[in-house]
């Protein structure tokens, strides 16, 4: 299941005394808690305190990913554990360059595999991967550092933390504040779709409603509704007039309680939806009193060829509608951070309380801390007549934070809309 989380906060280690750029040409340590492991994210164990452990498969690489901004030599080697006197052969592969190196063990400290220097002959974001070359079970050594000095490394960047997830990125859709939001319709694509992904269409003041990968076999549909209040992990110290309570709940839908980013009332549909095919969300908001109101999330279920209830919460302290509307996309496991996530987002539409349809067709950036300055490949754009978020993947450039776009208007409400009873 989904960590309920919109952007993960987590604790900012420092493993190496640095910066996360270097201005002019010096050694630069990369913490090997910053690596991947490639093809089995959990193929050995990755930890601030001790680097990268348990590292016996040779068929599993180790990846660094950095911006390297200045063209020439870069050398490079791996701060490493061995057991004394144990030998460990490696081989490091970087901008199509491929060097050995054997390093000899010392018990508890590290020793140094040098690959010597890498000939970089283009700037931009490049991959260090790094193989075992000894048989499978033989001790390969227990990774503390890719270390890298020479002319190259002036201004190259790195991610240093140890998030590893890539920047979770945001849309914001402008909406007058007098304008009372019934309804909110969005059109969602996902074009990539590796696990731990969370692309959510609907989102306002008090919640969320999108769709996730969560393993190779299981995806789902999750729309979910903060209490009020002000706790933030735990929904058992929610006084019952501050907590959401479930009304309704469509067939197959599981509904239950969140916490740990706010708490509130969570509910998901397990269903496989498929990459490339436009999925749609309504959220609605329908008043109940002076202090109530209902918001309920509808999926058109693609096999079905019909709107269906996810759930339905009547949530205190309201009495109102939608507000501050946004669109997201999230990597919430950090484990493939590295892996590019993309998903288009397209004709979205409010319905005011007097049955008004107005087209949303303007929309800003923004991300979380993590992408401020640990993790810049983070962009939104227009792209076939709709918006897209698309972040991860060591991919070059950003787009700045607050930049607006305008996508090209349909002209069209939804006008097929006809939800359950």
């Amino acid at each position: 299941m989904k960590p309920q989380t919109r952007s993960f906060v987590f604790a900012q280690v420092a493993f190496f005394v640095g910066l996360m750029s270097t201005a002019s040409a010096a050694e630069l340590r990369v913490p090997a808690f910053t690596a991947y492991l490639d093809p089995d994210v959990r193929g050995a164990r990755v930890s601030t305190r001790s680097g990268i452990t348990g590292w016996n498969d040779p068929a599993l690489k180790v990846l660094w990913f950095g911006d390297i901004k200045t063209q020439g030599k870069l050398d490079c080697s791996v701060a490493l554990r061995l057991p004394t006197d144990v030998t460990s052969k490696l081989r490091l592969t970087v901008s199509g360059q491929s060097h050995q190196a054997t390093a000899k063990g010392a018990g508890s400290d590290p020793v140094i595999a040098d690959f010597g220097s890498f000939d970089i002959a283009e700037t931009g974001y490049h991959r260090f991967t790094l193989e075992s070359l000894n048989p499978r079970g033989e001790p390969f050594g227990d990774l503390e550092a890719l270390i890298l000095d020479g002319p190259a490394t002036q201004n190259a960047h790195f991610n240093l933390r140890r998030r590893r997830n890539a920047a979770s990125v945001h849309l914001f859709y402008p909406v007058n504040r007098d304008t009372k939001v019934e309804a909110f319709y969005c059109e969602m694509t996902g074009l990539e779709d590796p696990i731990w992904t969370y692309y959510m269409a609907c989102g306002w003041h008090r919640g969320y409603f999108g769709m996730q990968v969560n393993s190779p076999t299981e995806r789902r549909i999750i729309f979910s509704v903060w209490d009020s209040g002000n706790e933030a992990v735990d929904r058992g110290k929610v006084a019952d007039e501050n907590r959401v309570k479930l009304m309704a709940k469509g067939k197959d839908v599981y509904a239950g309680d969140f916490g740990n980013e706010g708490t509130g009332g969570h509910s998901h549909l397990k269903y496989m939806w498929k990459t490339g095919e436009k999925q749609r969300f309504i959220v609605t908001a329908k008043p109940t009193d002076a202090t109530h109101t209902v918001y309920s999330g509808y999926y058109f279920h693609p096999d079905e060829k019909r709107w269906v209830l996810i759930s339905s919460w009547r949530a205190p302290k309201e009495g109102g509608y939608m507000r501050r509307l946004y669109s997201f996309s999230e990597n919430f496991g950090g484990s493939n951070g590295h892996l590019l996530r993309k998903a288009l987002y397209g004709n979205q539409w409010i319905r005011t309380a007097d049955g008004r349809w107005i087209e949303l067709t303007a929309a800003g950036f923004s991300h979380d801390p993590t992408g401020k300055a640990d993790r810049l490949d983070r962009f939104m754009g227009v792209e076939s007549g709709r918006f897209f978020l698309s972040h991860g993947g060591f991919v070059p450039g950003f787009t700045e934070y607050g930049k607006k776009f305008t996508r090209p208007a349909t002209g069209k409400a939804p006008s097929d809309i006809v939800l359950p009873e």
